[in-house]
């Protein structure tokens, strides 16, 4: 096997959470790209099946709430059912709940049911997933590649001073406490799963988006891109190729790793 055969997936089941938001429809046609079968799981079911029928048949649509541990266990069921098997599991759903300006809220204001209602699904959900699907790559005992999806405020502070004059959803915006603990929880998760699982050749790392131009305004777009070395704010494409990495054996001695795909934002 060549260095550039251990990127391709041929073989493998992929489930992918949040499937059909803004990375994650990049994430499942990269994978099915690279050769995998991909499980699109996400709340609409009018948009996993669109997305399935344009992959292929390589892709079904499953909905699922993460945060619902019934919903977590039919889901993984009727993957496996479908597939026979789950070799790569990708936590990457989020949210930002059903009301955007709750969770822009300022701290000192911010209501405990908007925190819960993020934290369901930012860490819950992840925890959720992983539980019931890592159980079955034990019990298949073929090993296995789970990758979490973190944020650069999982690792450092945000600046307030880049959201002044910005707009986005409808308002102003900021990054809320809630998102970045949740999202350093997804870290310290990550790291502890791969020492609990790495005995069972089960592989568990971590993807770290910076921040990706989503119709934020012009404003918000260029005081990020001036604290990034790279000069910009990242293209959702740009990050599927290091989850190819991480999902395929190319990766194949790396786990509890935190691969930050920043343009150097964590670097200053």
């Amino acid at each position: 096997m060549t260095a550039t055969d251990k990127f391709m997936l041929q073989g493998k089941v992929a489930l992918v959470t949040g499937g059909a938001g803004i990375l994650g429809r990049g994430f499942v046609k990269g994978l099915a790209e690279a050769g995998a079968q991909v499980a699109i799981v996400d709340m609409q079911a009018d948009a996993v099946d669109a997305l399935a029928r344009e992959i292929g048949p390589q892709a079904a649509g499953f909905v699922c709430d993460v945060a619902n541990p019934d919903s977590v266990e039919q889901c993984v069921a009727a993957v496996l059912a479908r597939f026979g098997g789950i070799d790569i599991l990708h936590n990457n759903a989020a949210t930002k709940t059903a009301d955007a300006r709750k969770f822009f809220t300022p701290f000192e204001d911010y209501p405990l049911e908007t925190w819960r209602e993020v934290m369901s699904v930012n860490i819950d959900g992840m925890f959720l997933m992983a539980k019931t699907v890592g159980r079955d790559m034990v019990r298949r005992g073929k090993g296995g590649s789970v990758i979490q999806t973190a944020s650069i405020y999982g690792l450092v502070g945000p600046d307030p001073r880049i959201y002044e004059g910005s707009d986005y959803l409808g308002g102003a915006i900021n990054t809320p406490a809630v998102y970045a603990a949740s999202k350093a929880a997804v870290v310290g998760l990550t790291k502890w799963l791969a020492t609990h699982w790495g005995p069972a050749g089960i592989r568990v790392n971590c993807l770290v988006p910076g921040g990706v131009s989503s119709g934020q305004n012009s404003v918000f777009s260029d005081k990020y891109a001036a604290k990034v070395p790279l000069g910009r704010m990242a293209r959702a494409d740009e990050m599927v190729p290091a989850l190819l990495y991480l999902a395929s054996d190319a990766s194949s001695y790396v786990t509890g790793h935190v691969l930050a795909v920043d343009g150097g934002w964590t670097s200053w």
